[in-house]
């Protein structure tokens, strides 16, 4: 039985390692496109906001200054707070701002019906004035700054320039890093956290998205979407609205596109930025959600893997991330039996650990550091080659070998949305937001290379 769960937790990682290969071979070979022609399109911006009061304004003036031809439609969802508010405030300065106000028991039914909610209205608001293929509609945080650049990438031959492209994510940084423009918190472990938070955005989970993007299969995430008008539309005529009532919407939004016939992008070189979560536990609770929301949508398994619009690739890469959630629990109960055996022989040889040593056994140590330990750090000296050179060799590989610790917070996340689906909890916890310094006059982007 012992070698059996050798040979498990080897294969898992020989499967690990090979995935990491893949993607960060797809990472280093990325290049920007040139940029198309913006006034061609009509570009649209939701922003949905519940108790959003310290973030909506000055999102909302970064958001006028980054996308000047773009019209944002705030949709306050019966906030408590004084959001409404500011928004009409600057919506009465600008007439590209937009406020939708939902009330209550209508309002606070999830974020895809607000998203909903704002469709509607940018329908009704385009009837009949130009090809709803040539509108855009994107989805920004309400504490989400997106690249002033943004317009014109997105815009350009390999984005909504190729009329096979029904919807683009864009890369995702934590505004509130170390090296980023909102203040970082005051104690050490909290700015590593935002650190590592930001490297995964920019690093393992940008790589897997360049990776579907070869296979047919690019996710969206819930800030920085973008669809086409008349995709939204095509979804809401098979399946009643764009958005569903998943707590990983974004993703089900993806899956509903490649399902109506159209491709999914991801887009490297813009960005938007967001806050990240200071706290562990408000991390474990947001990654659970995730994880929940993923268990969720394992409904669209069967439509996917039967559609004849999606390549078998891309079925094979979707069904992979449905699955994964499941696939964690059970990596996460081999991984740590087979540390607890490890520490069971280290104990039980004669002579304690210099027994071990002697006795050979000490050669399974480099199979767990490359395998175990190898994949994580790999990313911290990555992340410092291509998005933060400012960082010291020594940062990086301290970085990197935080992220291998960082990683055992998504298996207790995983546990904990394991719970919550055995006991059909599908109620969260909004984060609190942090208060946003005032923007600068003319925000410049900062694009990834």
């Amino acid at each position: 039985m012992l070698v059996s769960l050798n040979l498990l937790a080897f294969a898992l990682c020989v499967v690990f390692l090979a995935y990491v290969a893949v993607i960060c071979i797809s990472y280093l070979r990325l290049a920007p496109p040139p940029p198309g022609e913006v006034d061609t399109f009509g570009w649209h911006v939701v922003v949905p906001c519940l108790d959003e009061e310290a973030v909506i304004g000055t999102t909302l003036h970064r958001l006028l200054a980054a996308v000047p031809t773009a019209h944002l439609w705030c949709v306050d969802d019966a906030s408590s707070d004084r959001t409404a508010a500011i928004v009409a405030e600057i919506a009465a300065e600008d007439p590209r701002v937009h406020l939708l106000r939902r009330t209550l028991p209508d309002a606070r039914q999830g974020k895809g019906e607000a998203l909903n909610h704002a469709w509607r209205a940018i329908s009704a608001w385009e009837a009949g004035t130009r090809d709803r293929s040539r509108v855009i509609v994107g989805v920004v945080d309400a504490d989400g700054e997106l690249d002033a650049g943004a317009l014109p990438t997105l815009a350009s031959d390999r984005y909504f320039g190729d009329p096979t492209i029904g919807a683009v994510q864009v890369a995702v940084r934590i505004a509130n890093r170390s090296t980023g423009e909102r203040p970082a918190p005051r104690t050490p472990w909290r700015r590593r956290l935002l650190d590592l938070q930001d490297l995964e955005f920019v690093g393992p989970i940008a790589a897997m998205q360049l990776l579907r993007e070869r296979t047919g299969s690019v996710a969206m995430g819930g800030n920085g979407q973008l669809s086409r008008l008349s995709v939204l539309d095509e979804i809401a005529e098979r399946a009643g609205t764009p958005w569903h009532g998943a707590l990983l919407e974004d993703f089900e939004l993806g899956v509903h596109v490649l399902l109506a016939g159209h491709r999914t992008a991801y887009c490297h070189h813009v960005q938007v930025a967001q806050e990240g979560l200071p706290t562990v536990g408000a991390l474990i609770r947001q990654r659970s959600r995730w994880a929940q929301g993923a268990m969720q949508c394992r409904r669209y398994l069967r439509p996917v893997l039967a559609s004849r619009h999606i390549p078998n690739a891309a079925a094979f890469e979707i069904a992979y991330f449905l699955l994964l959630p499941w696939i964690q629990v059970v990596g996460s109960i081999v991984y740590a039996a087979s540390y607890l055996v490890l520490f069971g022989y280290l104990a039980g040889t004669a002579g304690g650990p210099a027994g071990w040593i002697a006795s050979g056994q000490w050669g399974v140590l480099p199979l767990v550091a490359v395998g175990g330990l190898g994949p994580f750090v790999i990313w911290g000296v990555i992340y410092r080659a291509r998005v933060e050179p400012s960082l010291t060799r020594r940062q990086a590989v301290a970085l990197g070998v935080a992220n291998w610790l960082y990683s055992a917070l998504h298996h207790v996340a995983i546990w904990w949305a394991v719970g919550r689906v055995l006991t059909r909890r599908r109620d969260w916890k909004k984060t609190a937001r942090l208060a946003a310094p005032a923007p600068s006059p003319a925000p410049q982007p900062t694009p990834i290379p």
